[in-house]
């Protein structure tokens, strides 16, 4: 099976089903093309080989070479990274995924919806830091999308959870990213954005001076107090009005 993808590019699936009286063995390789950037320079490609489930050697553009997980997968590495399986390894991430990536998104690129992005403050009980911040995303297609946060510009790694691309059923997809952290004074904390619909990732700043859940109590408040006053205003005027009419008879 081939699925292009503009994070998550292609996926070729070989499965090989091996049964022995009851048990059922499964041995399946999963290769991906993954890059977020408009001109593909990012570009990073794996071919994994699993067996029930387990990863036990993977090839790796970024190292060149393959790594085994097990001690099956670590022989097989060193066979493999001294013959000349590994080099047509190296040049599939070159012709392969580039070639494919590039028909990608020439024929993606104006299908492309871009989401609606919104920051907000959430409460989380027993979380180990006092503030909580979420960015939502909204109403974007093709469903792929990258979202991360960024600290005075610098990538946060940590204490970051985000959800799945889920399905609106219209076509349209959504994802939300949290951000448990502590707040320090002058920093900036922003949303990143990465999507097909974007030809760069958009920056998204966090504006801590009144989050919204507290201006909605405020306009509220404010609206109480004004009804209140003009309530007490009109209660005055026909108090004195009242007054006015009456005559006061000394006894």
């Amino acid at each position: 099976k081939l699925f292009f993808m503009k994070i998550f590019m292609v996926r070729p699936i070989f499965l090989h089903l091996h049964s022995f009286s009851a048990d059922v063995y499964y041995r399946y390789r999963m290769s991906r093309c993954i890059y977020s950037s408009s001109n593909i320079s990012d570009m990073v490609y794996f071919d994994n080989y699993y067996f029930n489930k387990y990863l036990f050697i993977q090839f790796d553009s970024t190292l060149g070479r393959f790594v085994g997980f097990n001690e099956y997968g670590m022989k097989l590495a060193e066979f493999w990274n001294n013959g000349t399986f590994v080099h047509e390894e190296r040049d599939i991430g070159d012709w392969f995924c580039k070639g494919n990536a590039e028909i990608f998104d020439s024929s993606i690129i104006d299908k492309s919806v871009k989401p609606k992005v919104k920051l907000s403050s959430v409460s989380q009980a027993g979380g180990r830091h006092p503030a909580v911040l979420m960015c939502s995303a909204y109403e974007f297609y093709p469903p792929h999308i990258k979202v991360s946060w960024l600290r005075d510009g610098k990538l946060m790694t940590s204490e970051v959870t985000s959800t799945m691309e889920k399905a609106d059923g219209d076509w349209y997809y959504q994802i939300h990213s949290e951000l448990e952290y502590s707040p320090k004074s002058g920093e900036k904390i922003s949303c990143m954005v990465e999507h097909a619909s974007f030809s760069k990732p958009m920056i998204y700043d966090w504006d801590p001076s009144l989050p919204e859940s507290e201006r909605n109590k405020i306009a509220i408040g404010a609206f109480g107090l004004v009804l209140g006053i003009i309530i007490s205003a009109a209660g005055l005027i026909y108090y004195k009005k009242k007054s006015t009419g009456r005559i006061l008879v000394p006894q």
